[in-house]
């Protein structure tokens, strides 16, 4: 399941007929001549450019992706949606209304980026969020206000699944491994849609059929898997041929689970493939060798599915690498484009420290993207883009002449089309591969074709720089662009982010930097020590870019309105990078020689709103001040989990709490827990609600 995710909607129709009438009715003008998507000298890949607004995206297919050869584009949910006051990005995952105004823009700013990128050569596919609807009552971005979650400008009571359908007592689901509770009860606390009518499927068809008209090509479905796979196939039967004529591209979202499976799914479409960005996190944090054995690792049939090494759930929770793992991250990208395997997608979102935390925005309207700022647009690094056109040019051509020289250094070439080498290892390495290409000079497509590579006798001697990689097709390649681009903010190559979390109450006003002895940190300088954000008080967390394999030290500081420092007491904090990212998490006063960790797990069914909290005793855990209680994760719901550092060789005691939106608290009950932490590390609890 996909936490904080909510899908579609639209209102009952009477017949097919008024379906369609409403298809149309109420959204824009169609333009004189749909634009037609021409993809003839394109590829099959898809930017995923999750949250950009739609100017940016009409940009970015002009100047980026059509003269790159990407095939498509991915966007986000386009409907109405929420809009509370923390803008989260799930917002977009609680629709309001069927309406195109979203909070990436205007219907007609929709209809005009779709044009924009037909007329680069480049497909659009939607995020369809057509499961479920807004679990939060409230007004949408559009205007539309909602006060009964199960009452919306698109459906009544009776479209949504119901205690007949669901067994649960509060209609949500609590057992994940039990299939009518995927499907029928509710994710979350969101409103399902009672996929089985056809009235629902008739108006969720007409929604996408709405968007079809309008030029889209296909849709991402989201929360796929608590769609019974024979409705999704009935909802998919209904839609229209696209402006070009062709089916609607599908490809389903079915979260990793016991049930259902992926394959229950392949008679509507494709299906993400999560295993595969999986073996990409595994490889690229460990040997790269174990990708000779991809094929029969147990990822999902080529033919069938969609591969990516990251997205907008999973690059938050940790199931799989993000751009805070910095070149392994990148190197992931390249090899997923090299590989003949399924449709391969590049994410491109923004930079974060909380995985609620919503995109750059102006009162909750996102804005435009800045690849020189927060935003991390891995589509436009000259290294991706080069292997874009790789990619393209070996086309379906298989897989040959794998070597592999080391844990760290693999080839392989695309019989003929191409050769790709990466070295996922901290230092240079040199070896002679059999490429299978004719005898030659090429352009190297990493560096943008700075340098080549000969081949001789089918051989060649290639120098792969620490964690880099070399590939080439072709003699005459030239970067055209992203030239001399890194795509992801100004961060150099040499760099991974470290992510500080430090608790720490403070009083109004007070905020909570971080400084250490490297130039990323301020060296010591507090007027540059980074500031940290406070949205998971009393938890302040920052990401840094800071140098791969370096040694350094830090400590935490409040700074007050009026700009007094206070330092922590105790001794300065150690840290050693690798080539991956880092998390440091530590606790006010409390030292690395003298701290320990506990992870809190509470099991806890909540409405959607509310959050749960661990509160106790000591210092670190907020001395019984609910207000500096720590918020758990729901990441894994409906158990809430987080580590948190508290001193070793300590006992005290403990609670959970449960705050709602409008910070009203609710202890549990029975009496206070306790526990005793002793002097090594890795302690956890496993709770339930009483």
């Amino acid at each position: 399941m996909t936490r904080h995710r909510p899908p579609g909607v639209f209102r009952r129709t009477a017949s097919a007929m008024a379906a369609g009438a409403l298809a149309l009715a109420g959204v824009i003008a169609l333009p004189a001549a749909a634009a037609h998507a021409d993809t003839t000298a394109k590829g099959d890949v898809i930017a995923n450019l999750w949250e950009w607004n739609w100017a940016s995206i009409s940009s970015e297919c002009t100047n980026v992706l059509g003269p790159a050869g990407y095939g498509a584009v991915q966007v986000a949910p386009p409907s109405e949606s929420l809009k509370q006051s923390s803008y989260y990005w799930w917002d977009v995952y609680q629709p309001y209304s069927y309406t195109l105004n979203s909070r990436f823009g205007t219907a007609t700013q929709f209809a005009s980026m779709v044009t924009a990128c037909h007329n680069a050569g480049v497909k659009v596919y939607t995020d369809a969020v057509i499961n479920h609807t807004a679990a939060q009552t409230g007004t949408g971005y559009d205007g539309t206000t909602i006060t009964n979650k199960y009452d919306t400008p698109d459906w009544d009571a009776s479209d949504y699944h119901t205690s007949a359908d669901c067994p649960t007592s509060d209609l949500t689901i609590q057992d994940y491994s039990n299939l009518t509770q995927v499907q029928n009860c509710e994710l979350l606390g969101l409103p399902d849609l009672k996929t089985s009518a056809d009235n629902v499927r008739s108006g969720l068809a007409a929604f996408l059929n709405k968007q079809i008209a309008l030029g889209v090509d296909g849709f991402r479905v989201d929360s796929a898997k608590h769609i019974p796979a024979t409705d999704m196939a009935a909802i998919v039967a209904k839609l229209n041929t696209t402006t070009s004529g062709a089916a609607p591209y599908i490809f389903d979202e079915v979260y990793p689970g016991s049930t259902p499976q992926p394959s229950d799914y392949y008679g509507s479409g494709d299906v993400l493939d999560f295993t595969y960005a999986s073996k990409m996190k595994s490889a690229f944090q460990g040997n790269v060798s174990d990708l000779s054995s991809l094929e029969s690792s147990g990822i999902l049939p080529a033919a069938n599915s969609v591969s990516f090494v990251t997205n907008h759930d999973t690059e938050r929770n940790g199931l799989h690498m993000s751009y805070k793992d910095g070149d392994a991250y990148k190197l992931a990208n390249l090899f997923e484009l090299a590989y003949k395997w399924s449709t391969p997608t590049i994410y491109s979102s923004w930079q974060w420290t909380q995985s609620d935390q919503a995109p750059p925005n102006s009162s909750g309207f996102v804005t435009d993207t800045d690849c020189s700022g927060s935003w991390n647009c891995l589509d436009r690094d000259t290294a991706v883009v080069g292997m874009v056109a790789w990619h393209n040019a070996a086309g379906s051509a298989a897989v040959s002449n794998w070597s592999t020289k080391s844990s760290s250094v693999i080839g392989f070439g695309r019989s003929g089309a191409g050769f790709f080498a990466v070295n996922n290892g901290s230092s240079s390495a040199t070896y002679t591969f059999a490429t299978g290409m004719a005898d030659g000079t090429y352009s190297n497509v990493i560096d943008g074709g700075a340098s080549t590579v000969t081949v001789s006798g089918g051989n060649a001697s290639i120098t792969i720089p620490a964690k880099d990689a070399v590939a080439f097709y072709n003699s005459s390649y030239t970067c055209t662009v992203g030239c001399d681009d890194s795509g992801s903010g100004g961060g150099s190559t040499s760099t991974v982010t470290a992510t500080f979390n430090e608790y720490a109450s403070t009083t109004t006003g007070t905020n909570v930097y971080v400084v250490g002895s490297i130039d990323a940190l301020g060296s010591w300088d507090t007027s540059k020590a980074i500031q940290l954000s406070s949205s998971g008080y009393p938890i302040w967390s920052g990401a840094v870019s800071v140098p791969i394999n370096t040694s350094f030290t830090y400590k935490y500081i409040k700074k007050d309105s009026s700009g007094n420092v206070t330092w922590e007491s105790n001794a300065n904090r150690s840290a050693t990078t690798t080539t991956s990212a880092i998390n440091l998490n530590n606790s006010w006063n409390v030292a690395n020689a003298d701290a320990t960790d506990v992870t809190f797990n509470e099991y806890a069914t909540t409405d959607w709103g509310t959050n749960v909290y661990v509160v106790g005793s000591i210092a670190s855990l907020g001395s019984w001040n609910t207000s500096d209680a720590i918020p758990l994760s729901s990441e894994s719901y409906p158990t809430w989990s987080k580590l948190v550092i508290v001193p070793k060789s300590t006992a005290f005691t403990y609670k959970y709490i449960k705050k709602d939106s409008s910070g009203n608290v609710t202890w549990e009950s029975g009496t206070n827990r306790s526990y005793t932490t002793g002097s090594s590390s890795g302690y956890s609890t496993s709770d339930t609600w009483k």
